[in-house]
């Protein structure tokens, strides 16, 4: 994987946790921390747009899903 280099500003505190997290975690570096930081946010946005995506309701595909097939046969 090709990494680009970025220079970030984080407060004094989430830098302490970013280090301890880093020797607690065993990580290489203070990029691996982050990197695991934002894999967690990617999967977290993945799971409300799975959640919201669930909520929609189509008659349309619901009619069409089970065309054919009573409740009976389930």
């Amino acid at each position: 994987m090709q990494c680009k280099k970025v220079s970030i500003s984080l407060p004094s505190e989430m830098m302490t946790f970013v280090d301890h997290y880093q020797n607690y975690a065993g990580c290489k570096s203070r990029s691996q921390v982050i990197e695991e930081a934002l894999e967690l946010l990617k999967v977290r946005e993945l799971e409300r747009a799975y959640r919201e995506a669930s909520l929609e309701n189509d008659p349309i595909w619901e009619a069409t899903t089970m065309d054919g097939l009573s409740d009976e046969m389930w």
